[in-house]
């Protein structure tokens, strides 16, 4: 079991690790995880994991992202893990134990095992979801300018986001909600929106947010 946990901090994404204690690869940084109980199933099992290991109980969103199973990935043992992608607010700010840390997804450590791979895999299924489902609810907070939104989006896909582009894309698939308030932001008011759900939902199954054009 394997949970990559990510969070929108400080302007940038992070990724959740936890420094190895044990060989193999003992003093390497790890993805959290752990063993399945005999009666619990894998989405129990990482919530259980997380909350009790790392501290982390404020989950807004988990999926199961893939199986691993080469059987070389742990030396020495044969190791199945079933991997997941947690999505934690940006909020939120869990007591994390003194072995675990949260750091840059553009600065990675040399990561245990294929955990780099799992990481990358989950970071690709969040860039990709973004696109066609509202799952930028789970890292935003309940209430926020557009500015915010954007930042965060541009974090998660690696790339500067056009702000009307953003909002024209939401606005049309019905993802936002302005709540009536409003913030200063570059010394003008801007509107404070909320999603309109706090569940995954496709929004657009067919649609890709673009880079914006050079001369936008």
């Amino acid at each position: 079991m394997l949970v990559t946990v990510l969070q929108y901090r400080h302007g940038e994404m992070h990724v959740l690790l936890w420094e190895r204690g044990i060989a193999p690869q003992a003093g390497t940084w790890s993805l959290p995880g752990g063993t399945l109980g005999d009666r619990e199933d894998v989405e129990a099992s990482a919530r259980r994991q997380l909350a009790e290991k790392v501290d982390v109980r404020e989950i807004q969103h988990l999926e199961q992202l893939s199986v691993f199973s080469a059987p070389d990935r742990v030396p020495d043992e044969r190791v199945v893990a079933t991997a997941f992608l947690g999505l934690v607010p940006t909020t939120a700010d869990p007591a994390l134990p003194p072995d675990t840390a949260w750091f840059r997804v553009s600065d990675l450590p040399k990561l245990s095992f294929d955990h780099a791979d799992v990481a990358a895999a989950a970071r690709a299924r969040l860039a990709a979801k973004l696109s066609y489902t509202n799952i930028a609810f789970a890292l935003a907070p309940e209430e926020f300018a557009l500015s915010t939104l954007r930042r965060i989006y541009s974090a998660a896909l690696d790339r500067s986001v056009d702000a009307t582009n953003l909002a024209r894309v939401l606005g049309r698939r019905g993802v936002l909600v302005p709540t009536g308030g409003s913030v200063k932001s570059g010394g003008r008011p801007a509107t404070v929106y909320r999603f309109a759900d706090r569940e995954l939902r496709v929004t657009d199954e067919f649609a890709v947010l673009k880079p914006p054009r050079a001369h936008e």
